[in-house]
């Protein structure tokens, strides 16, 4: 498969989520209003949709149903956006502008960006709190690992660590169990929940790809810490130069922009090593990986 084989595939992939998605947030002009206007214009409209991206070439190795992996591609992207608008409050990074445009509580109210974070909390359970078309074991599983990944022992705790860490001096590993949480969680949990999604593979497959997700969400952070370090706003699509600005501990700050560089490129070549054994049938998600990397270099 060519890159304009991938290309094309991700962008019918990006449409579809968008499409997906638009159809499960709360209709524009349905009551309360600027709640549910407010919870579309955070979500809609933008991004790269990354995990459900990872998330669909997950489930396409082991013959996941369509419908099934809607839901769970819906529920991971719902909970990363309800954390970016709560990312960029006041109270957090206090950011004005994300994927391009006015934060939510820029372009509506703080009090208002509280409550989108938490409906599309909420909403992003109900996709997989509904009936589907798998086990119930296998979709308990599912509710279990986006529950486990979102909470204080992933993506919030890495989160609450990230504040207290603002102006210290983390060592790598430190720095690395961080991004694991604050970063990493929500990227395993969208190659987890594809796989769950499917035929259930062998403990080595599943080891194979829960190590393609760790070093792919490390890589992740790796690349995003690099690009507000060298990058516009323009380009970003947010406010870049943050992390020095705050003081905040990242790989460029640790290691410096060459090092942060070479730390990606061997993540990703540690992850599209762990797909060897499935053959083509990961190929979009070797090809997620270096994309992942490529967006900065």
């Amino acid at each position: 498969m060519t890159q304009t084989d991938f290309d094309h595939w991700a962008h019918q992939r990006q449409q579809h989520i968008e499409q997906v998605l638009a159809a499960q947030l709360p209709k524009a002009g349905s009551q309360p209003v600027r709640l549910h206007d407010a919870m579309r214009y955070a979500v809609l409209g933008g991004g790269k949709r990354v995990r459900p991206l990872l998330t669909y070439a997950a489930g396409a190795i082991n013959g996941a149903a369509p419908a099934v992996l809607d839901r769970a591609a819906a529920a991971v992207e719902l909970i990363h956006a309800y954390s970016l608008v709560h990312d960029d409050l006041p109270c957090m990074d206090d950011d004005v502008l994300r994927r391009g445009k006015p934060t939510v509580h820029v372009e509506f109210d703080e009090a208002t960006a509280m409550l989108v974070g938490d409906g599309l909390q909420a909403l992003a359970f109900e996709q997989l709190s509904t009936p589907l078309e798998i086990a119930p074991a296998t979709q308990l599983a599912m509710l279990h690992t986006l529950a486990q990944a979102a909470g204080s022992h992933g993506m919030v705790g890495g989160r609450a660590i990230d504040l207290a860490a603002v102006g210290q001096a983390l060592s790598l590993p430190e720095l690395e169990q961080m991004h694991i949480r604050k970063t990493g969680a929500l990227i395993r949990a969208a190659v987890t929940l594809g796989r769950l999604a499917g035929a259930a593979p062998s403990d080595d497959e599943n080891i194979r790809l829960d190590h393609f997700a760790k070093c792919i969400g490390l890589a992740f952070q790796v690349v995003d810490d690099v690009l507000d370090a060298e990058s516009s706003s323009a380009t970003l699509g947010k406010t870049a130069g943050k992390d020095a600005a705050h003081a905040k501990p990242t790989y460029v700050s640790l290691l410096g922009l060459k090092q942060a560089r070479e730390l990606a490129a061997e993540l990703q070549a540690d992850a599209i090593g762990s797909l060897a054994a499935f053959g083509e049938r990961a190929l979009h998600l070797r090809q997620l990986a270096q994309f992942i990397v490529s967006r900065s270099f």
